[in-house]
């Protein structure tokens, strides 16, 4: 099973944004609303939850961009 990471990839903004080079990605990001942190090498960071439900459409809100915590129900094996 492939790992995800909890930020996306330089490859993956690339593709959101349209653009490769940081500084324009960021002032897509800032233009289209989205949030985003700075690292020492003034790359922007975006979470892949957070980054999921923008592009799904829905505002990202303490609440719904949590991960969804789930057990194994085994009730109504038989």
């Amino acid at each position: 099973m492939e790992f995800l990471s909890e930020t996306l990839t330089d490859e993956e903004l690339a593709t959101i944004t349209g653009y490769k080079i940081p500084s324009c990605q960021r002032q897509w990001l800032a233009s289209n609303h989205w949030e985003f942190v700075l690292t020492g090498a003034q790359r922007p960071v975006v979470g892949r939850v957070y980054a999921r439900l923008k592009l799904a459409g829905v505002k990202p809100t303490a609440n719904n961009a949590v991960a969804e915590t789930w057990t194994l129900d085994l009730a109504r094996v038989g």
